[in-house]
Protein backbone atom coordinates (compact mmCIF):
# COMPACT_ATOMS: atom_id res chain seq x y z
CA UNK A 1 0.00 0.00 0.00
CA UNK A 2 1.42 3.34 -1.10
CA UNK A 3 0.51 6.44 0.88
CA UNK A 4 1.99 9.74 1.96
CA UNK A 5 1.34 12.42 4.53
CA UNK A 6 1.54 15.87 2.95
CA UNK A 7 1.04 19.45 4.09
CA UNK A 8 -1.62 20.97 1.81
CA UNK A 9 -3.11 24.43 2.37
CA UNK A 10 -2.13 24.42 6.04
CA UNK A 11 -3.44 20.92 6.84
CA UNK A 12 -1.59 17.62 7.12
CA UNK A 13 -3.39 14.92 5.15
CA UNK A 14 -2.96 11.18 4.64
CA UNK A 15 -3.30 10.67 0.88
CA UNK A 16 -3.34 7.67 -1.46
CA UNK A 17 -3.18 7.52 -5.28
CA UNK A 18 -6.52 7.34 -7.07
CA UNK A 19 -8.55 9.09 -4.35
CA UNK A 20 -9.85 12.66 -4.18
CA UNK A 21 -9.64 15.08 -1.26
CA UNK A 22 -11.17 18.43 -0.28
CA UNK A 23 -8.90 21.18 1.05
CA UNK A 24 -8.99 24.96 1.47
CA UNK A 25 -9.01 26.92 -1.76
CA UNK A 26 -5.98 26.44 -4.02
CA UNK A 27 -5.50 29.16 -6.63
CA UNK A 28 -5.48 27.04 -9.82
CA UNK A 29 -7.96 26.28 -12.56
CA UNK A 30 -9.94 23.03 -12.78
CA UNK A 31 -8.00 20.56 -14.93
CA UNK A 32 -4.59 21.89 -13.89
CA UNK A 33 -1.94 19.49 -12.63
CA UNK A 34 -0.30 20.58 -9.37
CA UNK A 35 2.75 19.19 -7.58
CA UNK A 36 2.61 18.90 -3.81
CA UNK A 37 6.20 19.18 -2.61
CA UNK A 38 5.72 19.31 1.17
CA UNK A 39 5.73 15.55 1.74
CA UNK A 40 6.29 14.77 5.42
CA UNK A 41 6.07 10.95 5.31
CA UNK A 42 6.11 8.34 2.52
CA UNK A 43 5.34 4.63 2.70
CA UNK A 44 5.72 2.05 -0.07
CA UNK A 45 4.69 -1.38 1.29
CA UNK A 46 7.16 -1.97 4.14
CA UNK A 47 9.60 0.83 3.27
CA UNK A 48 9.11 4.05 5.25
CA UNK A 49 10.68 7.46 4.68
CA UNK A 50 10.33 10.22 7.27
CA UNK A 51 11.21 13.80 6.41
CA UNK A 52 12.84 16.31 8.72
CA UNK A 53 10.65 18.27 8.09
CA UNK A 54 10.09 17.39 4.39
CA UNK A 55 11.29 14.80 1.91
CA UNK A 56 13.14 16.41 -1.00
CA UNK A 57 12.84 13.67 -3.65
CA UNK A 58 9.16 12.78 -3.18
CA UNK A 59 6.41 14.76 -4.93
CA UNK A 60 2.70 14.16 -5.33
CA UNK A 61 1.01 14.82 -8.68
CA UNK A 62 -2.61 15.90 -8.33
CA UNK A 63 -5.28 17.18 -10.70
CA UNK A 64 -7.70 19.95 -9.70
CA UNK A 65 -11.25 18.64 -10.21
CA UNK A 66 -13.42 21.57 -9.11
CA UNK A 67 -13.90 24.51 -6.77
CA UNK A 68 -16.96 24.68 -4.53
CA UNK A 69 -18.26 26.09 -1.27
CA UNK A 70 -18.51 24.13 1.96
CA UNK A 71 -21.60 23.82 4.12
CA UNK A 72 -23.09 26.93 5.66
CA UNK A 73 -22.05 27.97 9.15
CA UNK A 74 -24.35 30.31 11.05
CA UNK A 75 -22.87 32.66 13.62
CA UNK A 76 -25.41 34.15 16.06
CA UNK A 77 -24.31 36.54 18.80
CA UNK A 78 -26.60 38.04 21.37
CA UNK A 79 -26.05 40.54 24.17
CA UNK A 80 -28.65 40.05 26.87
CA UNK A 81 -30.65 43.03 28.15
CA UNK A 82 -29.28 45.24 25.35
CA UNK A 83 -31.65 44.13 22.54
CA UNK A 84 -28.59 43.44 20.39
CA UNK A 85 -28.62 40.45 18.04
CA UNK A 86 -26.15 39.68 15.29
CA UNK A 87 -26.63 36.87 12.77
CA UNK A 88 -24.07 36.11 10.08
CA UNK A 89 -23.39 33.17 7.76
CA UNK A 90 -20.18 31.86 6.21
CA UNK A 91 -19.33 29.34 3.51
CA UNK A 92 -15.68 28.34 3.10
CA UNK A 93 -14.25 28.11 -0.43
CA UNK A 94 -12.87 24.62 -1.05
CA UNK A 95 -10.94 22.80 -3.77
CA UNK A 96 -11.31 19.13 -4.68
CA UNK A 97 -8.26 17.42 -6.18
CA UNK A 98 -7.51 13.89 -7.39
CA UNK A 99 -4.18 12.33 -6.45
CA UNK A 100 -2.80 10.80 -9.63
CA UNK A 101 0.62 9.58 -8.55
CA UNK A 102 3.20 9.72 -5.78
CA UNK A 103 6.60 10.06 -7.42
CA UNK A 104 9.65 8.93 -5.47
Amino acid sequence: MIYAIVDVAGHQMWIEPGKFYDVNYICANPGDIINLNRVLFFSNSNVFHVGMPCLDKVTVKAKILKHFKGRKLTIFKIKPKKNSRFKKGHRQKLTRFLVQDIVC
